[in-house]
C-alpha cells in the first residue's frame, strides 16, 4: 500500500514543477498536484511547454530553471517524469548481439544525462531550511540486485545510472539543505506509450491517473531519512 502522507508533507503553499508533463505519466502527474490543492502553482514543462525542455539541451534547462526561480512562491517539489524505452529508432536490446552505439548513447542521453542536468540546475531551487522533494522517475528494471531476465541493456543501464545520480545528487543535497529529500521512484507498468509495446498478460498495468495518485502518496510520505533511496509505487524499498 502507499504510505499515508506524514505531518510534515509539503504545505498548501509553493510550486511545484513537472518535468515531462505532455507525457502520460507526467500530464497525469501534473493534473493530480493541481486537483490536490497542496501547492500555489503547478509549473508544467516539457518540449512543448512555453519555455521548453529538451533533455539533449542543456541550455533549454537552464532556461526553465531560471523562468522557475523567478516566480514568487519557493519549490516545494519537482518531479522528473521523463524517459525512453523504445521508439522508431531506438529497441530495448535481446542480446549482447543487438547493441547499438548510437541506440546507447541515446538511452543514456534522455535517461541519465539529462536528469542529470535537471538537478545541476533546478536542486538549487529547494528552500534552504523547509521540507522540499525532488523525485525522478526511475525503474525497477534499472536495479542490478533485481535483474534475473537479463536483456534490456541500454535501458536498464540508463536506469541503474539514474539511480546512482539521485544517490549521488542526496547525499550532496543533504549538506546544504538537510530537510531535502531526493529520490528515484519505479511508477510500476503504466497504460503509456512507453510501456504499450512492452506490456504482457498479467502485469499489474495501472492507468496514468492510478499512478500519479500512488506516486503523490509515497511523496507525501517521504522523510528526510530517505533521501537518497529508491522506492516503487507501493513505498517498497527496491535494492539497487
Amino acid at each position: 500500500m502507499p504510505r499515508s502522507p506524514s505531518d510534515d508533507a509539503s504545505p498548501p503553499t509553493g510550486q511545484a514543477v513537472v518535468i515531462g508533463a505532455t507525457g502520460g505519466i507526467g500530464a497525469a502527474i501534473s493534473d493530480v498536484l493541481e486537483s490536490s490543492g497542496l501547492f500555489a502553482g503547478v509549473v508544467r514543462l516539457s518540449r512543448q511547454s512555453a519555455t521548453p525542455v529538451d533533455l539533449t539541451d542543456e541550455a533549454t534547462i537552464a532556461t526553465a530553471a531560471a523562468f522557475v526561480s523567478k516566480n514568487h512562491e519557493p519549490v516545494r517539489l519537482i518531479i522528473v517524469a521523463t524517459g525512453l524505452l523504445g521508439n522508431d529508432a531506438v529497441s530495448p536490446e535481446k542480446s549482447l548481439r543487438d547493441l547499438d552505439v548510437a541506440s546507447l548513447a541515446h538511452l543514456f542521453a534522455v535517461n541519465t544525462i539529462g536528469p542529470a542536468l535537471i538537478a545541476k540546475h533546478f536542486l538549487p531551487l529547494l528552500p534552504r531550511d523547509e521540507r522540499s522533494v525532488f523525485a525522478a522517475l526511475s525503474a525497477r528494471v534499472g536495479s542490478i540486485g533485481d535483474n534475473r531476465l537479463g536483456g534490456w541493456y541500454g535501458y536498464r543501464a540508463s536506469k541503474a545510472a539514474l539511480n546512482q545520480i539521485i544517490h549521488t545528487a542526496a547525499v550532496e543535497l543533504a549538506r546544504t539543505r538537510p530537510s531535502a529529500i531526493c529520490v528515484a521512484l519505479h511508477p510500476g507498468t503504466v497504460a503509456t506509450s512507453l510501456s504499450a509495446p512492452f506490456a504482457k498478460e498479467g502485469l499489474d498495468i495501472q492507468s496514468p491517473q492510478s499512478a500519479a495518485h500512488r506516486i503523490i502518496g509515497v511523496i507525501n510520505g517521504l522523510r528526510p531519512a530517505d533521501s537518497g533511496l529508491f522506492f516503487d509505487h507501493e513505498g517498497q524499498s527496491i535494492s539497487w
